[in-house]
């Protein structure tokens, strides 16, 4: 295990620094300079030279990546251009959203596509399982962010149930409270959940109805377990090592696609944030934003596969 272990963990930090170069030399080869929307199209050359100087702008690249990479490594962040607040504080404040709305959805696309994935597979062949698969691809192929404006238009301009957009806050302090966050959040977690409850209940579908051809099921059915009794008891444990893996990579992807869904919800996340900051050429909290995104992805891949090889023992075995 401390083999696999290793490994694993070499491969995490060999995809994080490759990741941060690939980022930094990206936003480097953007076009447009930053100083000069700062200071607008009327600045002279010298205020945009001196902001440069200010701004560290006028440092070689490869010095300003080894500051930005010392800066994370050590905690310290640098200030964004527009806010004049270190990223670090930015990015924390911003995920008292996004995180609550991935969990959220998260939870609903887990309840969502295990119920509909086991449902269709015990079911096989039969209208149940059409009906649930025909539903699991007709959510594929719908845009969150198009069936986020339909929840809009449904439950907050029709019937009125929620708001159409905009976060009150955690506490009364801010003018909300528990319930009224949860409830802001509520419409965009489904406008998130219903793609990945689609995929998810496709692949737990396929992977009840693959385990159900195993030998030990007939032999289990063929000393008078009932069919419930075999499905719950045996198919499940086994089932599941797949399910799980998708599990962990749909956290990952609700954690970094919620750009689109919370411009259209108006929330203040780090995906409003990130787009406020392309707008502004804040390049400074994109840079930060998307190192974050991309170190949750390769994190958690990493925790997949080690709760992959604990469930799995031949993994382990094979990797080793």
């Amino acid at each position: 295990m401390s083999v696999f272990l290793a490994k694993r963990l070499a491969t995490l930090l060999a995809t994080l620094a490759v990741a941060s170069v690939l980022v930094f030399a990206v936003l480097e080869l953007l076009p447009g300079n930053v100083a000069q929307v700062i200071l607008g199209e009327t600045a002279t050359p010298e205020a945009v030279a001196a902001l440069e100087k200010k701004l560290g702008l006028d440092q070689p690249p490869l010095t300003r990546y080894r500051h930005w990479i010392g800066g994370l490594l050590s905690g310290r962040t640098a200030a964004s251009y527009s806010y004049g607040t270190p990223t670090a504080e930015l990015i924390v404040e911003r995920l008292q959203v996004t995180v609550p709305l991935a969990t959220l959805a998260m939870a609903l696309t887990t309840v969502l596509a295990l119920a509909l994935g086991i449902y269709a597979a015990a079911r096989h062949r039969k209208a149940g399982d059409l009906g649930v698969m025909a539903l699991s691809q007709l959510g594929i192929a719908i845009p969150n962010f198009w069936f986020a404006i339909l929840l809009i238009l449904a439950f907050a301009v029709k019937l009125q149930w929620f708001s159409a957009g905009g976060f009150p806050g955690w506490t009364e302090d801010d003018g909300g409270g528990l319930w009224d966050g949860l409830q802001s959040l509520l419409l965009p977690a489904v406008a998130l959940a219903v793609v990945q409850a689609a995929i998810l209940a496709r692949v737990t579908r396929s992977a009840v109805v693959d385990v159900m051809r195993e030998d030990f099921v007939r032999t289990a059915r063929a000393k008078g377990l009932s069919a419930r009794a075999t499905l719950w008891r045996h198919v499940l444990r086994n089932a599941m090592i797949p399910v799980l893996t998708i599990m962990g990579l749909q956290f990952a992807n609700l954690i970094t696609g919620t750009i689109v869904v919370e411009n259209v919800f108006v929330l203040p996340g780090i995906g409003r944030l990130v787009f406020q900051a392309i707008a502004n050429r804040d390049l400074v909290v994109v840079r930060d934003v998307v190192m974050l995104l991309v170190a949750v992805v390769v994190i958690v891949n990493f925790v997949v596969d080690v709760l992959y090889a604990l469930v799995d023992p031949r993994l382990k075995a094979s990797d080793a």
